[in-house]
Parts: structure tokens; sequence; C-alpha cells
């Protein structure tokens, strides 16, 4: 792949430079939203490639932003915003999946797919898409090597402990209407982020898998769901600095024994919703929509929220 990717090889049979080229074409045309999906065996490689796309492009109010671990739905689902990358391993062949991806190309979204003849040759693709990226940022017109908007909720963070060192308490932080905030996602154009600030268990991975793949059916709009503070370092980039269309919901933990961090006037407990608050305060310094709920009641909070805007929409 390296020798593929090399100057010498024109961009027309250059696999890095071709890839970065549709994706670079498809953002100018709006389809910015790379939903990635992958075979079981090469299901993390979407979490490596959220933070190279996310974070290398989300600036100057341009980017890509990648859908990782979305559950594959029906063509109609899906707004005109889309671009899909499939990544698949000999010997995990899946004929509903390739029929539903098949259904897509036939709607008339693009579908790059990509084969691997086994697990060793993943190392390729971090090459390839490397040099995707980079080119992408060159089509879009950005910076690729650069992440301007990351330190802003760290900087907030520190203003946060600094006065909990102080008061040994955190500051108060409005809650905000879910149905309000959610009424802002426009189909085609918005994407859903939600942001879980608890520690991840396969449980709450499929929490978080089935309310992803809810908000998307019902408001026809990407959902990109992540552990907090994690994606600070992967989408959070591109949440700041990529164009402001996007509408965010904090799912939070309950109380919990706050652990103390040896040398410091803070446990881990508070040290996560400090970087929690960091992070909403740089969002709503936007104007960016946000909402803060629990992780436990997140269920039926989005189902009344979803009732609400129905209803509001069909009487609108």
């Amino acid at each position: 792949m390296m020798h593929s990717c090399g100057p010498d090889v024109p961009p027309s049979q250059n696999p890095g430079v071709a890839l970065g080229l549709a994706l670079g074409a498809a953002a100018r045309a709006g389809r910015d939203k790379v939903t990635i999906f992958a075979s079981p065996r090469l299901a993390d490689f979407g979490a490596w490639a959220e933070q190279l796309i996310a974070e290398s492009t989300g600036k100057n109010g341009k980017g890509l932003i990648p859908i990782d671990n979305e559950p594959l739905g029906v063509a109609q689902v899906y707004g005109d915003d889309r671009f899909f990358i499939a990544l698949s391993l000999a010997g995990d062949e899946d004929a509903a999946r390739d029929s539903r991806l098949n259904a897509l190309q036939a709607a008339g979204h693009p579908v790059v797919r990509i084969k691997l003849e086994s697990p060793e040759h993943i190392g390729q693709e971090f090459f390839r898409f490397e040099i995707a990226t980079a080119v992408a940022g060159a089509v879009i017109g950005i910076n690729p090597f650069d992440q301007p908007n990351v330190q802003e909720a760290k900087d907030r963070t520190v203003a946060i402990l600094e006065g909990f060192a102080q008061d040994g308490k955190l500051p108060a932080e409005e809650a905000g209407s879910l149905s309000e905030v959610l009424g802002h996602a426009e189909r085609g154009r918005s994407y859903v982020c939600l942001q879980a600030f608890v520690a991840p268990t396969p449980e709450r991975q499929a929490k978080l898998d089935r309310l992803q793949a809810r908000l998307r059916d019902a408001l026809g709009c990407a959902v990109t769901a992540g552990f907090g503070p994690r994606y600070l370092h992967s989408t959070g980039q591109y949440h700041k600095g990529g164009p402001p269309n996007g509408v965010f919901v904090q799912l939070l933990a309950g109380e919990q024994d706050d652990e103390a961090i040896p040398g410091r006037a803070f446990g881990f407990r508070t040290l996560r919703d400090a970087q929690a608050l960091g992070d909403a305060g740089a969002l709503r310094g936007r104007g960016l929509p946000l909402a803060r709920i629990s992780l436990a009641a997140a269920d039926a909070a989005i189902e009344r929220a979803l009732e609400h805007i129905a209803t509001t929409r069909t009487s609108t």
C-alpha cells in the first residue's frame, strides 16, 4: 500500500488518493457524514478512523464527521448527506448486510467497498486512510495536520476544577429541554451526537446502539455515539471546529464514589463531571444546542421528546 500510494503513482491508480478525492468531493457536495461498516473481526477499525477523520478535517466550519458502529438501516432512513464505506474480511460474508449495501447504492448513495483477505492486512488500510484524509483535507480546503479546538474544552475543565478546589462544588449547569434540542435536527443536514459520560460496558454500548438507531430512524439524521471523555480527542475537534450543524445530548451517570486522585483536591468522578461541563460550555459558547440527561432514564426521555417533536411538526 505504501508503494501503491507513492508520489510517482497517477491519482487514478493510487488507492489513497482515489479514496481521498471521493471523500473530499462528497463533502463539497454535502455528503459529509462518513458512515463506516466493518466486518465483526475488523469492528474496531472504525474507532481508529473516527479520530483520524474527525480530528483532521473538522475545522474552519468544514469537515467530515465519521459515523462508527451505527446499525445498518434500510435505504429510506438515510438522507442525502451520507457517504458509506464498507470494510469486509474474506470469510465474514453476510448476505443480509450485502443486500442492504446494494440497496443503498441503488438508491443513489455512494458506497465504497474494501475487502481484505486476512486481518493482518489491516495495516494497509491505516496507510490508505491516512493518505486519503490528507487528500480530502486539501480538497475541502483545510489543514488536516492541526487540532485548534481541542484545547478549549481542556481549558474550561481546568477552570472548573480550580473553582472546585476553592468551594468544593462544581458549577450548576442548565439541563436544557431535550425535545427543544432534538427539534433542531434537520434531515440531510444535521447530526445528533450522543456523549455518554459513563464507564463503557457491553450493556451500555448496546444501549447506545439502540438509542442511536432509534434517533436516526425517527429524525432521519446521522447519529454519532461515543463515551466521554474519550470522544474529546476523537470527534471533539469536529464538534467545535466543523460545520455548526450538530445537536448534542450528554448522557450522565448517577452518583458514585469519588475515587481519590493522589495529589489532587478532586477525585475521578469530579474530574469526569468537570470534563463534561467543560465541553458543554464550549459547545454552548458556539450557540450549539445541547441537553444533559441521565443515561438510566434516556430511553423514556428520548421517547417523550420524539413524541413531542412528532406532534409539533404534525400540527405545524
